[in-house]
């Protein structure tokens, strides 16, 4: 996906969050990691929405998706 450049940039400014003594905010940074990867997913669904002219199957979830080491 092309928007995945955001969560490299979350996860440095968790690492300089960390780093620096700002708990609060690396923990913040990780929710965040977590709301751009869900919107990033809805966004590739929109966009995805038909395959081959036909409507995909609806079935959902994120398919186990977390914020997989990003943050």
């Amino acid at each position: 996906m092309r928007s995945d450049w955001i969560l490299d940039v979350l996860t440095d400014l968790k690492t300089f969050a960390t780093a620096n003594d700002l708990p609060v905010l690396a923990e913040q940074l990780d929710d965040t990691a977590i709301v751009a990867l869900a919107e990033i997913a809805a966004l590739h669904d929109r966009t995805q929405g038909t395959v081959n002219g036909n409507e995909r199957d609806g079935g959902g979830g994120f398919g186990g998706a977390g914020a997989g080491g990003h943050a």
